[in-house]
């Protein structure tokens, strides 16, 4: 779960950002997402076990810059639905290049004889699948609530938690799932 851990700069975004606060939401994004990756490669980790914190890095920069330089931006309510826009990219993208972003994570957790072989990969595949379609839902989601029901604070929240609640959940129980299958073929 250790992974869940460069997801903080995004929650807590969700937390701040609320109408006027994305500006707030934006910097302390920044901030965490700065110290969580100075953090991580002071000890020794790779780019690659960082992928979610880097790229909170890069969008909080930008957004940092983007709502301190347009801070009336008619973007501004749909922060939510950025959000997963660019998880969603980032999800995507890593699947794109064939480096999917749980695959860093999984290997501070796996033993290195299991790294190269096709299922490892296959299983990091599927879990990046799964964030990414979840955060693509929730970036269509958002949009639409936000568009027609901007004031609609509780659905907004629901779909928020469910969009990271969901996918974690399946990130823990299906390696396990794999692991048994396994077991049984053998």
């Amino acid at each position: 779960m250790r992974g869940l851990l460069g997801f903080l700069p995004w929650i807590v975004y969700a937390f701040i950002a609320t109408g006027d606060e994305w500006r707030w939401g934006a910097i302390a994004g920044l901030v965490i997402a700065a110290a969580l990756v100075t953090i991580d490669r002071r000890s020794g980790k790779a780019w690659d076990e960082i992928v979610i914190e880097t790229s909170a890095a890069v969008f909080f920069a930008c957004l940092t810059v983007f709502s301190l330089v347009v801070p009336d931006s008619p973007l501004t309510p749909y922060g939510p639905a950025l959000v997963n826009v660019w998880l969603a990219g980032t999800a995507w993208g890593s699947l794109a290049i064939r480096k999917p972003f749980t695959l860093g994570i999984a290997r501070t957790m796996a033993p290195k004889e299991v790294w190269e072989t096709p299922r490892f990969y296959r299983v990091n595949a599927v879990i990046t699948t799964v964030w990414a379609a979840a955060f693509t839902v929730a970036a269509v989601s958002l949009t639409l609530v936000l568009s027609v029901a901007p004031h609609a604070t509780t659905l907004v929240i629901a779909i928020k938690a469910l969009s990271f609640a969901l996918p974690a959940v399946f990130t823990a129980w299906y390696p396990k799932r794999v692991r048994r299958s396994l077991v049984n073929e053998g």
